[in-house]
Protein backbone atom coordinates (compact mmCIF):
# COMPACT_ATOMS: atom_id res chain seq x y z
CA UNK A 1 0.00 0.00 0.00
CA UNK A 2 1.90 3.23 -1.05
CA UNK A 3 0.13 6.44 0.47
CA UNK A 4 2.07 10.03 0.28
CA UNK A 5 2.44 10.36 4.32
CA UNK A 6 1.94 7.64 6.40
CA UNK A 7 1.34 9.05 10.06
CA UNK A 8 2.07 6.30 13.39
CA UNK A 9 -0.33 6.71 15.69
CA UNK A 10 -4.04 8.39 15.82
CA UNK A 11 -4.65 10.60 18.73
CA UNK A 12 -4.71 13.96 18.83
CA UNK A 13 -1.09 14.72 17.30
CA UNK A 14 -1.66 12.28 14.53
CA UNK A 15 -5.00 13.05 13.57
CA UNK A 16 -3.94 16.83 13.64
CA UNK A 17 -1.61 16.21 10.94
CA UNK A 18 -3.56 14.42 9.15
CA UNK A 19 -6.20 16.84 8.60
CA UNK A 20 -3.87 19.35 7.99
CA UNK A 21 -2.14 17.39 5.08
CA UNK A 22 -5.41 15.98 3.28
CA UNK A 23 -6.79 19.66 3.75
CA UNK A 24 -3.64 20.22 1.18
CA UNK A 25 -3.92 17.37 -1.26
CA UNK A 26 -1.71 15.54 0.73
CA UNK A 27 -3.01 11.71 0.49
CA UNK A 28 -2.80 10.48 4.39
CA UNK A 29 -3.37 7.31 6.25
CA UNK A 30 -3.23 7.24 10.10
CA UNK A 31 -2.03 3.84 12.02
CA UNK A 32 -3.80 3.80 15.33
CA UNK A 33 -2.90 0.95 17.71
CA UNK A 34 -5.83 1.66 19.71
CA UNK A 35 -7.58 4.02 22.17
CA UNK A 36 -6.01 7.77 22.15
CA UNK A 37 -5.46 9.88 25.42
CA UNK A 38 -8.12 11.92 24.36
CA UNK A 39 -10.77 9.04 25.71
CA UNK A 40 -9.27 9.87 29.40
CA UNK A 41 -9.45 13.79 28.90
CA UNK A 42 -10.55 15.64 31.35
CA UNK A 43 -12.67 18.48 28.69
CA UNK A 44 -9.71 20.74 28.51
CA UNK A 45 -6.44 21.21 26.08
CA UNK A 46 -3.37 22.81 27.74
CA UNK A 47 -1.22 24.93 26.14
CA UNK A 48 1.14 26.12 28.84
CA UNK A 49 0.37 26.71 32.50
CA UNK A 50 4.07 26.59 34.41
CA UNK A 51 7.78 27.33 33.45
CA UNK A 52 10.57 24.53 33.78
CA UNK A 53 11.39 26.22 36.75
CA UNK A 54 7.92 26.33 38.25
CA UNK A 55 7.06 29.97 37.24
CA UNK A 56 3.50 29.84 36.49
CA UNK A 57 2.15 31.08 33.79
CA UNK A 58 -1.37 32.96 33.40
CA UNK A 59 -0.19 34.62 29.46
CA UNK A 60 0.81 31.42 27.59
CA UNK A 61 1.66 33.68 24.14
CA UNK A 62 3.77 35.94 26.19
CA UNK A 63 5.43 32.96 28.40
CA UNK A 64 6.28 30.60 24.71
CA UNK A 65 9.30 32.39 24.12
CA UNK A 66 10.92 31.57 27.54
CA UNK A 67 10.60 27.66 26.85
CA UNK A 68 14.26 25.97 27.27
CA UNK A 69 15.92 25.64 23.64
CA UNK A 70 15.15 21.62 23.20
CA UNK A 71 11.53 22.48 23.92
CA UNK A 72 8.98 21.53 21.18
CA UNK A 73 7.87 24.80 21.15
CA UNK A 74 11.36 26.65 20.58
CA UNK A 75 11.69 24.59 17.10
CA UNK A 76 8.25 26.32 15.61
CA UNK A 77 10.23 28.59 13.71
CA UNK A 78 9.31 31.51 15.69
CA UNK A 79 5.49 30.81 14.84
CA UNK A 80 3.84 30.02 18.00
CA UNK A 81 1.07 32.64 17.83
CA UNK A 82 0.55 31.32 13.89
CA UNK A 83 -0.42 27.54 14.97
CA UNK A 84 -2.35 28.27 18.64
CA UNK A 85 -5.02 29.90 16.21
CA UNK A 86 -4.76 27.64 13.71
CA UNK A 87 -5.08 24.63 16.05
CA UNK A 88 -7.97 26.11 17.58
CA UNK A 89 -9.60 26.87 14.26
CA UNK A 90 -9.40 23.48 13.25
CA UNK A 91 -11.45 22.28 16.67
CA UNK A 92 -13.88 24.67 15.23
CA UNK A 93 -13.88 23.23 11.73
CA UNK A 94 -14.33 20.35 12.64
CA UNK A 95 -17.13 20.80 14.59
CA UNK A 96 -15.43 20.86 18.12
CA UNK A 97 -16.31 23.09 20.11
CA UNK A 98 -14.33 25.01 22.51
CA UNK A 99 -13.84 28.29 24.29
CA UNK A 100 -10.51 30.06 25.67
CA UNK A 101 -7.97 32.53 24.58
CA UNK A 102 -3.48 31.66 24.55
CA UNK A 103 -3.01 35.24 25.92
CA UNK A 104 -5.40 34.32 29.30
CA UNK A 105 -5.22 30.80 31.05
CA UNK A 106 -8.76 30.21 32.43
CA UNK A 107 -9.80 27.59 34.69
CA UNK A 108 -11.13 24.59 34.55
CA UNK A 109 -12.99 22.01 37.06
CA UNK A 110 -11.45 18.75 37.83
CA UNK A 111 -13.03 15.58 38.51
CA UNK A 112 -12.24 15.95 42.05
CA UNK A 113 -14.01 19.55 41.85
CA UNK A 114 -10.88 21.74 42.01
CA UNK A 115 -9.57 24.94 40.09
CA UNK A 116 -6.76 23.82 37.06
CA UNK A 117 -5.70 26.60 34.69
CA UNK A 118 -5.86 25.73 30.45
CA UNK A 119 -6.66 27.24 27.39
CA UNK A 120 -9.22 25.47 25.59
CA UNK A 121 -12.32 23.86 27.21
CA UNK A 122 -14.88 21.94 25.78
CA UNK A 123 -18.03 23.65 25.54
CA UNK A 124 -19.58 21.24 27.54
CA UNK A 125 -17.88 22.33 30.47
CA UNK A 126 -18.01 25.53 32.41
CA UNK A 127 -15.29 28.03 31.97
CA UNK A 128 -14.30 29.83 35.02
CA UNK A 129 -12.04 33.35 35.42
CA UNK A 130 -11.03 32.85 39.34
CA UNK A 131 -12.37 31.05 41.94
CA UNK A 132 -14.66 34.13 42.72
CA UNK A 133 -16.81 32.76 40.02
CA UNK A 134 -18.18 30.10 42.49
CA UNK A 135 -18.13 31.94 45.80
CA UNK A 136 -21.11 33.18 47.21
CA UNK A 137 -23.04 30.47 45.08
CA UNK A 138 -25.52 27.80 46.19
CA UNK A 139 -24.97 24.22 44.15
CA UNK A 140 -26.74 20.99 43.59
CA UNK A 141 -24.17 18.70 43.10
CA UNK A 142 -26.17 15.67 41.45
CA UNK A 143 -25.20 12.25 40.52
CA UNK A 144 -26.49 9.27 38.60
CA UNK A 145 -27.25 6.18 41.32
CA UNK A 146 -24.50 3.61 41.29
CA UNK A 147 -22.06 5.94 39.39
CA UNK A 148 -18.94 5.30 40.54
CA UNK A 149 -16.46 7.35 39.04
CA UNK A 150 -18.11 10.82 39.70
CA UNK A 151 -17.69 11.75 43.15
CA UNK A 152 -20.27 13.80 44.67
CA UNK A 153 -18.38 14.56 48.25
CA UNK A 154 -15.17 15.33 46.56
CA UNK A 155 -16.79 17.92 43.91
CA UNK A 156 -19.24 19.37 46.98
CA UNK A 157 -16.03 19.83 49.46
CA UNK A 158 -13.83 21.45 46.77
CA UNK A 159 -16.80 23.88 45.64
CA UNK A 160 -17.30 24.91 49.30
CA UNK A 161 -13.45 25.81 49.90
CA UNK A 162 -14.32 28.04 47.17
CA UNK A 163 -17.32 29.47 49.14
CA UNK A 164 -20.06 28.57 47.90
CA UNK A 165 -23.12 25.93 49.27
CA UNK A 166 -23.66 22.68 48.32
CA UNK A 167 -26.41 20.00 48.41
CA UNK A 168 -26.12 16.46 47.27
CA UNK A 169 -28.35 14.78 45.65
CA UNK A 170 -29.02 11.00 43.34
CA UNK A 171 -31.44 10.35 40.46
CA UNK A 172 -31.71 7.10 39.69
CA UNK A 173 -33.65 6.15 36.51
CA UNK A 174 -35.42 2.92 35.70
CA UNK A 175 -33.81 2.86 32.01
CA UNK A 176 -30.09 2.33 33.84
CA UNK A 177 -31.34 -0.70 35.65
CA UNK A 178 -29.48 -3.24 33.75
CA UNK A 179 -26.17 -1.13 33.87
CA UNK A 180 -26.78 -1.23 37.27
CA UNK A 181 -26.40 -5.24 37.89
CA UNK A 182 -22.56 -4.95 37.44
CA UNK A 183 -20.68 -1.75 38.50
CA UNK A 184 -17.96 -2.83 35.09
CA UNK A 185 -21.26 -1.39 33.23
CA UNK A 186 -22.07 1.35 35.09
CA UNK A 187 -19.19 3.64 33.01
CA UNK A 188 -19.82 7.04 31.82
CA UNK A 189 -19.84 5.59 28.17
CA UNK A 190 -22.76 3.24 28.65
CA UNK A 191 -24.59 5.77 30.67
CA UNK A 192 -23.94 8.51 27.65
CA UNK A 193 -25.22 5.62 25.38
CA UNK A 194 -28.34 4.91 27.21
CA UNK A 195 -29.14 8.94 27.81
CA UNK A 196 -28.87 9.46 23.83
CA UNK A 197 -32.87 8.35 23.29
CA UNK A 198 -34.82 11.59 23.73
CA UNK A 199 -37.42 9.85 25.82
CA UNK A 200 -34.80 8.85 28.54
CA UNK A 201 -33.14 12.15 28.84
CA UNK A 202 -36.35 14.15 29.20
CA UNK A 203 -37.19 11.82 32.00
CA UNK A 204 -33.71 12.86 33.60
CA UNK A 205 -34.98 16.31 32.99
CA UNK A 206 -37.77 16.13 34.77
CA UNK A 207 -36.28 14.60 37.57
CA UNK A 208 -33.74 17.43 37.81
CA UNK A 209 -36.34 20.46 37.24
CA UNK A 210 -37.75 19.11 40.21
CA UNK A 211 -35.05 19.64 42.34
CA UNK A 212 -33.02 22.30 41.35
CA UNK A 213 -35.94 25.20 42.60
CA UNK A 214 -33.40 27.51 45.26
CA UNK A 215 -30.29 26.43 43.96
CA UNK A 216 -27.77 28.96 41.51
CA UNK A 217 -26.53 26.26 39.37
CA UNK A 218 -26.58 22.58 39.17
CA UNK A 219 -23.34 20.39 38.37
CA UNK A 220 -23.71 16.79 36.94
CA UNK A 221 -21.29 14.27 35.30
CA UNK A 222 -19.96 14.20 32.00
CA UNK A 223 -22.16 11.77 30.73
CA UNK A 224 -24.06 13.38 27.79
CA UNK A 225 -23.65 12.98 24.33
CA UNK A 226 -21.38 10.64 23.15
CA UNK A 227 -22.00 10.79 19.62
CA UNK A 228 -22.98 14.37 19.47
CA UNK A 229 -23.35 17.10 21.81
CA UNK A 230 -27.08 17.71 21.23
CA UNK A 231 -28.18 16.10 24.71
CA UNK A 232 -26.01 18.78 26.03
CA UNK A 233 -27.47 21.66 24.54
CA UNK A 234 -31.16 19.70 25.42
CA UNK A 235 -30.52 19.42 29.22
CA UNK A 236 -29.00 23.21 29.36
CA UNK A 237 -31.63 25.18 27.34
CA UNK A 238 -34.65 23.07 29.59
CA UNK A 239 -32.84 24.07 32.91
CA UNK A 240 -33.94 27.54 34.54
CA UNK A 241 -30.29 27.46 35.81
CA UNK A 242 -26.66 26.95 34.59
CA UNK A 243 -25.60 23.82 34.19
CA UNK A 244 -22.11 22.68 35.05
CA UNK A 245 -20.93 19.44 33.47
CA UNK A 246 -17.76 18.18 35.26
CA UNK A 247 -15.39 15.56 34.44
CA UNK A 248 -15.85 12.42 35.58
CA UNK A 249 -13.08 9.67 35.86
CA UNK A 250 -12.10 7.47 32.67
CA UNK A 251 -13.40 7.09 29.91
CA UNK A 252 -13.91 10.68 29.08
CA UNK A 253 -17.65 11.12 27.01
CA UNK A 254 -16.81 14.34 25.67
CA UNK A 255 -13.20 13.49 24.90
CA UNK A 256 -14.26 10.41 22.86
CA UNK A 257 -16.66 12.16 20.90
CA UNK A 258 -13.71 14.80 19.96
CA UNK A 259 -11.97 11.79 19.05
CA UNK A 260 -14.73 10.54 17.17
CA UNK A 261 -15.33 14.06 15.36
CA UNK A 262 -11.75 14.21 14.25
CA UNK A 263 -11.20 10.87 12.73
CA UNK A 264 -14.23 12.00 10.71
CA UNK A 265 -13.16 15.36 9.72
CA UNK A 266 -9.84 13.26 8.59
CA UNK A 267 -12.04 10.30 6.71
CA UNK A 268 -14.41 13.00 5.05
CA UNK A 269 -10.68 14.65 3.33
CA UNK A 270 -9.91 10.91 2.14
CA UNK A 271 -7.82 9.92 4.60
CA UNK A 272 -7.38 6.43 5.60
CA UNK A 273 -7.48 5.06 9.41
CA UNK A 274 -6.19 2.08 9.97
CA UNK A 275 -7.20 1.66 13.90
CA UNK A 276 -6.17 -1.93 16.15
CA UNK A 277 -2.71 -2.55 14.15
CA UNK A 278 0.44 -1.45 15.32
CA UNK A 279 3.75 -0.68 13.15
CA UNK A 280 6.47 -2.56 14.89
CA UNK A 281 9.55 -2.16 12.42
CA UNK A 282 10.85 -0.23 9.00
CA UNK A 283 12.73 -0.32 6.01
CA UNK A 284 15.59 2.20 5.81
CA UNK A 285 18.19 3.06 2.50
CA UNK A 286 20.38 5.48 3.23
CA UNK A 287 18.59 8.41 5.85
CA UNK A 288 15.30 7.47 4.38
CA UNK A 289 12.44 5.31 5.34
CA UNK A 290 11.58 3.24 2.75
CA UNK A 291 8.37 1.63 4.18
CA UNK A 292 6.78 0.54 7.19
CA UNK A 293 5.43 -2.93 8.73
CA UNK A 294 2.61 -4.01 10.72
CA UNK A 295 1.42 -6.88 13.40
CA UNK A 296 -1.99 -7.23 11.22
CA UNK A 297 -0.48 -7.03 7.74
CA UNK A 298 2.65 -9.06 8.07
CA UNK A 299 5.16 -8.92 4.76
CA UNK A 300 2.79 -6.62 3.15
CA UNK A 301 4.45 -3.19 3.42
CA UNK A 302 3.27 0.09 3.61
CA UNK A 303 5.29 2.32 1.20
CA UNK A 304 5.41 6.73 1.83
CA UNK A 305 6.73 9.43 0.42
CA UNK A 306 7.07 10.77 4.28
CA UNK A 307 6.72 9.34 7.72
CA UNK A 308 5.44 11.13 11.09
CA UNK A 309 5.77 9.56 14.36
CA UNK A 310 3.08 10.58 16.67
CA UNK A 311 2.83 7.69 18.73
CA UNK A 312 2.70 9.37 22.21
CA UNK A 313 4.88 8.80 24.92
CA UNK A 314 5.07 6.02 27.68
CA UNK A 315 1.71 5.37 28.21
CA UNK A 316 0.80 4.36 24.19
CA UNK A 317 4.15 2.77 24.00
CA UNK A 318 5.48 5.47 21.76
CA UNK A 319 8.46 5.28 24.27
CA UNK A 320 9.76 2.15 26.18
CA UNK A 321 12.14 2.31 29.09
CA UNK A 322 14.18 -0.03 29.92
CA UNK A 323 16.48 -0.40 33.15
CA UNK A 324 19.37 1.56 31.46
CA UNK A 325 17.91 3.24 28.68
CA UNK A 326 14.56 4.44 27.06
CA UNK A 327 14.16 3.54 23.25
CA UNK A 328 11.71 4.55 20.60
CA UNK A 329 10.87 0.26 19.66
CA UNK A 330 9.44 1.62 15.51
CA UNK A 331 12.34 2.96 14.28
CA UNK A 332 15.21 3.09 16.72
CA UNK A 333 15.13 6.95 16.79
CA UNK A 334 17.41 8.64 19.24
CA UNK A 335 15.94 9.16 22.69
CA UNK A 336 17.32 12.22 24.69
CA UNK A 337 17.53 10.76 28.38
CA UNK A 338 19.76 11.37 31.30
CA UNK A 339 22.17 8.31 32.42
CA UNK A 340 21.95 6.92 35.78
CA UNK A 341 18.14 5.62 36.39
CA UNK A 342 18.49 7.64 39.67
CA UNK A 343 18.18 10.87 37.58
CA UNK A 344 15.09 9.70 35.65
CA UNK A 345 12.90 10.19 38.67
CA UNK A 346 11.65 11.69 42.31
CA UNK A 347 10.66 9.29 44.77
CA UNK A 348 7.52 11.93 46.11
CA UNK A 349 4.94 11.38 43.00
CA UNK A 350 3.97 14.76 43.30
CA UNK A 351 6.98 16.20 42.33
CA UNK A 352 8.65 16.81 38.81
CA UNK A 353 9.52 13.36 36.79
CA UNK A 354 12.56 14.11 35.11
CA UNK A 355 11.65 10.88 32.63
CA UNK A 356 8.51 13.19 31.25
CA UNK A 357 11.08 14.90 29.54
CA UNK A 358 12.70 12.29 27.75
CA UNK A 359 11.72 11.62 24.23
CA UNK A 360 12.66 11.52 20.54
CA UNK A 361 15.74 13.73 19.28
CA UNK A 362 14.97 15.79 15.97
CA UNK A 363 16.25 18.69 14.16
CA UNK A 364 14.96 22.24 14.32
CA UNK A 365 12.18 21.02 11.14
CA UNK A 366 11.12 18.00 13.85
CA UNK A 367 13.32 15.84 11.03
CA UNK A 368 13.95 11.93 13.70
CA UNK A 369 17.71 11.59 14.50
CA UNK A 370 19.25 8.08 14.19
CA UNK A 371 22.85 7.55 15.52
CA UNK A 372 23.46 11.33 15.40
CA UNK A 373 22.21 11.35 11.72
CA UNK A 374 18.70 13.32 10.48
CA UNK A 375 16.30 11.01 8.81
CA UNK A 376 15.34 13.45 5.46
CA UNK A 377 11.50 11.53 5.02
CA UNK A 378 10.51 11.16 9.25
CA UNK A 379 9.59 13.36 11.41
CA UNK A 380 7.78 13.46 15.24
CA UNK A 381 4.98 14.96 16.50
CA UNK A 382 3.50 15.07 20.28
CA UNK A 383 4.30 13.70 23.24
CA UNK A 384 7.05 11.53 21.86
CA UNK A 385 9.41 14.78 21.70
CA UNK A 386 12.20 15.35 23.82
CA UNK A 387 12.26 18.67 25.60
CA UNK A 388 8.92 18.94 27.63
CA UNK A 389 7.47 17.45 31.17
CA UNK A 390 3.82 17.76 29.62
CA UNK A 391 2.26 17.12 32.92
CA UNK A 392 4.39 19.68 35.08
CA UNK A 393 4.35 22.51 32.45
CA UNK A 394 0.76 21.85 31.26
CA UNK A 395 1.56 21.69 27.60
CA UNK A 396 0.64 18.06 26.50
CA UNK A 397 -2.44 19.21 23.95
CA UNK A 398 -0.56 22.57 22.71
CA UNK A 399 2.86 20.31 22.02
CA UNK A 400 0.26 17.79 20.30
CA UNK A 401 -1.57 20.32 18.09
CA UNK A 402 0.82 22.30 17.63
CA UNK A 403 3.98 20.41 16.45
CA UNK A 404 2.01 18.43 14.31
CA UNK A 405 0.62 21.17 12.36
CA UNK A 406 4.19 22.32 11.92
CA UNK A 407 5.24 18.95 10.68
CA UNK A 408 2.58 18.82 8.26
CA UNK A 409 3.01 22.71 6.97
CA UNK A 410 7.11 21.15 6.04
CA UNK A 411 5.90 18.50 3.98
CA UNK A 412 3.14 20.47 2.37
CA UNK A 413 6.11 23.27 1.39
CA UNK A 414 7.95 20.12 0.72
Amino acid sequence: MKFDTLIVGGGLAGLTCGIRLQKNGVKCAIISTGQSALHFSSGSFDLLNELADGTKVDNPLAAAGRVGANHPYAKLDGKFAYYVREAKQLFLDCGIEVNGDAERNHLRITPMGTLKPTWLTFSDFTQLSSPHDIAGKKVLVVNIAGFLDFNTKFVADSFEKCGAECRISSINLPELERLRISPTEMRSTNIARVLENDKTLETLIRELAGKVSGFDSVALPAVFGLSSAAPVRKLKEALDIPVWLIPTMPPSVPGIRAQQQLRRSFEALGGVYMLGDTVVKADFKGNRVQAVYSINHGDISFVAENFVLASGSYFSNGLVARPDSVIEPVFGSDVDFTAGRDSWYDKSFFNKQNYMTFGVATDDKLRIKIKGEVQQNLFAAGSVLSGSNTIHEGCGAGVSMLTALFVADNLIKG
